[in-house]
Parts: C-alpha cells; structure tokens; sequence
C-alpha cells in the first residue's frame, strides 16, 4: 500500500455526473467523459447507493462478473488452499467488493463508470455504496477512468492495454486436447490410436496435456513414451496437425528432481523453506524463482528442447505462481518478475509458437501470450457439487460464467474459454448446457474439444465437423445478448452466481 497520496484531491466531470476524488497526481483528460489518472492509490464518490460492481480476477481461473454491491463479494469462500491456487490470495477483500486490475460500476441509464489499471504493480479495483477505488503495490502505469456504454468502455480500455503491454494476432485455429478425454492416463499408443482417429476431421492442432512428463517439474517424456516427445510431436505431424504439448514451468512438485536437487532456485517462503505456491496432485506446489540466473537458464534450455522435439502450440499452466508474493533472488515487484519470465520464454520460441497461457495473471500477461484461458476447468456436467459455492470449482458453469464475462479482452488475446462437448456418452450435460458451451465458445472466437472421435457418434460427429467448419460473424448486442450470424443468443438466463449461505460465511 502506498503512503504518499492525496496529490490530488477535486471533481471529476463524467457528463451529467462529476465524482469527488483524490488521487496521487491530477487527471489527464482524454476526451470529454474519460480520463488518465497517475499511479498510485485514487478513491471517488459516487452517488449509486444501488449500482452494480464488475469485479475482474486476477488469474484464468479467478471469478469475474457483475454483483449488486449490497450482496456478497464475488471471490471464493471456504477454502485457503483453492483461493491461493485461483485468485490473489495476496489483496482478498473478504467483506468488500474488488477485483484485480479493472473494475466498474452501473448507473441508472445503464451506462457505466470504469477504473482500470494501464500496468503491473498489483493493481486492485473496488466500491462500496458510495465509492470506487484503486489502489496499487507499486507505481506502475496509470489508471484509465471513463464513462460510458458498457461495451465501448470496456473495448476502449482493453484497447488501452493493449497499446501498453502490447497485444498478438496469431490463431491458434482449431484445437484438440487430450485433458478433459484421458486427463493424466496417456501414453503413446493411446495419443497414436487417437489422432488416427482424428484424421480428416478439420483440426489443426492435437495438444497433449499432462500426463506425459516425469514429474511437474522434470519435464522429459516418463516411461509411458519409450520412444520420446520428438517422435510423439512427429506422429502428430504426420497425421497434419499442429503439434502441441502441456507444461507448468514455474512450478515444480516437492519430490520432483528439481526441487529436492535445488530447493534454492524455489521461491522461499518463511523459515527459510520454499513458499507453497498452490494446491494440486494431492499437495502442495512451489515456484521457480524466475529473478535467479540458473532459473532463467533452466527455463531457455527447457524451451528450446521442447520446440526442438517439434511442439509449436504450447499451453503454459500454472502461471499465476511466478507472480506470488515470496523472497526471491533480485528485489523485483511480483508481477514484473512473472512478467520478465514470460518475456524470456516468449524470445526463447520466436513468434512463430502460439503460446496459449492457463492459471495466468490476465493483465500482466498481455503482449506475450498469443491465447489466454478466460475460466476455469470445464466438466462434462454443469454444477460442482463437491465444491457448491466455489466459483472456481470445475464445471461447465463455472467456466460459461467466468469467460462470458472476459469477452471484452478478445482485442488483447485469443479467449479460451475452454472445450466444448460433443458427447452424449460419458457426460451430464443436457442438449441446451452443450449448446450453451458451443455458443460461448463461438462467441470468444476460440474452437476446442476433447471428445476423442471414438467416443462420437456419427451424428456427433457430423455436428463437430460443422462446427469446427463454420465462420460465425459475432456481434455483441448487449451485455448478455449477441448475435450469431442470423441467430440471437440470450445468455442472461443462464447466469447465476448464487451460493448457499453456508458458503458466503467465512
């Protein structure tokens, strides 16, 4: 938190609505109703005693969306290790509404206020009945404050950031994943009996997901593949598709090689062991510290051998760790040595490898990643009853809900909102809950599924092909409504962030 405020204190004309502010340096109008405001801690009144917050999660996972600000925070509850795992456990706000880096607030003639952050640092947006805030860890960019329609103000602010922090134009056009089919049960002749399968459909990459490497943390091919990922990624290439691969490298598991040979390159936490990054595989997890020089050397030479087998998709997991609040090697702010270390792997592969990031800080991420996961895990059902009230929990609602509300971020990346279905078998979702994931995914721009061509039936398969084939023109008609092509897709019924009251207590 920041100490030397208030550089500013005066009104700050939004057309018929002017908002008391103090703020860390004077505002710089842009237009007639939007505004540049210095870094640093800025806090404005607002009349709205009623309006709606837009609360923004820090990672891929972390819940976005609207709440009225007389209801519970949107954020998890219940469970420490999920909200290290999908949030900035760092800046929780447990009885407040606030999000990460951007935020907004309605007003009755359903325009709406937003304050976003322009760079690193931590950013935090929040408001209360009478006010709308940002604070900061560090001095970093500045804010970008406008009013407007919801649609434009949130275009013009993904627009912002991306002149900032840069943006990408590759596709990564029509992906199949190995997760949400075989999850870690893969081996060779499993991945040669399926893309073989897959022949003649139209996908252009076949990604493997985890379930082929020694350890998280040791990433060579374990004793599943005999033959090697170089001849993995060949098999993959024959059959013409993209060859794509999973890794997590800036964590790395407690019995993994590389964290009982060098716990000093770990991010250290207190007493002088290595920080618990997260939750996953049945414990804990730690980070690489990505400011050490051996770390920066481990992860160019990891990268180059994984493009050396012949792997040009790549989904980087588990991001989120390298930017958590630990001691590391070089004093840099957290967010900067995440953002240094995706710099490196992305110089290391060129720009030719999309490079899709997963469990990732959104904003500090823009410019580097070609693709970004906008949710969590999605399911084959619709509700998570092992984790009701988790707005992270894996499931298909989850995943709609969260990456609905991330479509504006589609200028600064590719959205990935996750698989859609095609299965009837071996899944809980009904006809409306499959073609509710088609739609969003056709509305986000980003086409995958996991369902194995052995695993369809003709008429499945038919629909996936159509699917896979078609270029929808999208257009936005409202907060929840688009248009898809001739076809207009309300998606307002189906949002729905209520929890059971068990859960809302802390």
């Amino acid at each position: 938190m920041l100490t030397d405020l208030a550089k500013f204190s005066g009104v700050v004309p939004l057309g018929d609505v002017s908002l008391p502010m103090v703020a860390n340096g004077a505002p710089h109008a842009l237009g007639e109703r939007e505004f540049l405001i210095p870094s640093g801690d800025v806090t404005m009144v607002h009349p709205f005693e009623t309006t709606e917050f837009f609360r923004h999660g820090w990672n891929s996972w972390s819940p976005s969306g609207w709440r009225r600000v007389d209801d519970a925070p949107l954020r998890i509850y219940g469970s420490e290790q999920r909200l290290l795992t999908a949030d900035d456990a760092r800046n929780d706000t447990p009885h407040a509404h606030s999000g990460s880096a951007v935020g907004a607030i309605t007003l009755p003639d359903g325009e709406v206020i937003l304050l976003g952050a322009l760079g690193l640092g931590a950013p935090r947006v929040g408001a209360t009945g009478t006010t709308l805030w940002g604070t900061t860890e560090e001095l970093d960019g500045e804010w970008y404050l406008a009013r407007g329609p919801e649609t434009e103000v949130f275009a013009r602010y993904a627009e912002l950031v991306a002149d900032r922090l840069g943006s990408r134009t590759s596709s990564a056009g029509r992906v199949w994943c190995s997760w949400y089919s075989f999850y870690e049960d893969l081996d060779e002749n499993l991945v040669r009996d399926t893309v073989d399968g897959l022949a003649g459909l139209p996908f252009d990459v076949v990604q493997l997901d985890d379930g082929w490497e020694r350890s998280v943390g040791d990433w060579e091919a374990n004793d599943r593949f005999p033959t090697g990922m170089a001849a993995t990624a060949q098999l993959i290439q024959s059959a013409g598709f993209r060859a794509g691969l999973w890794l997590a490298p800036l964590i790395a598991l407690p019995d993994s090689a590389f964290a009982l040979e060098r716990p000093d390159l770990l991010v250290q936490g207190l007493h002088g062991r290595p920080l618990v990054a997260g939750y996953n595989w049945g414990g804990p997890y730690y980070a690489l510290d990505t400011t050490h020089e051996e770390v920066k050397a481990h992860l160019r030479e990891l990268f180059r051998r994984v493009v050396g087998w012949g792997f040009t998709y790549l989904k980087l997991d588990f991001l989120y760790a390298g930017a958590l609040e630990g001691l590391r090697n070089a004093p840099v702010h957290r967010e900067q040595a995440y953002r240094d270390a995706i710099d490196l792997i992305r110089d290391t592969v060129g720009d030719d490898v999309y490079l899709l990031g997963c469990g990732a800080p959104i904003i500090p991420s823009a410019g580097t990643f070609d693709g970004i996961r906008v949710g969590p895990d999605v399911g084959a059902y619709w509700e998570n009853s092992e984790r009701p009230g988790d707005p992270t929990g894996v499931g298909a609602k989850n995943a709609f809900l969260a990456s609905i509300h991330r479509a504006w971020l589609r200028s600064v990346y590719e959205t990935d909102p996750d698989v859609v279905y095609f299965r009837r078998r071996r899944s809980l979702l009904d006809d409306e809950q499959r073609q509710l994931l088609e739609d969003v995914a056709t509305i986000l721009g980003f086409k995958s599924t996991s369902d194995p061509a052995a695993w369809l039936a003709p008429d499945e398969i038919s629909d996936l092909r159509r699917w896979l084939e078609r270029a929808e023109t999208v257009t936005q008609r409202g907060r929840y409504v688009f248009q898809i092509d001739d076809r207009i897709v309300d998606l307002a019924p189906f949002v729905d962030y209520s929890a059971p009251p068990s859960t809302i207590a802390n």
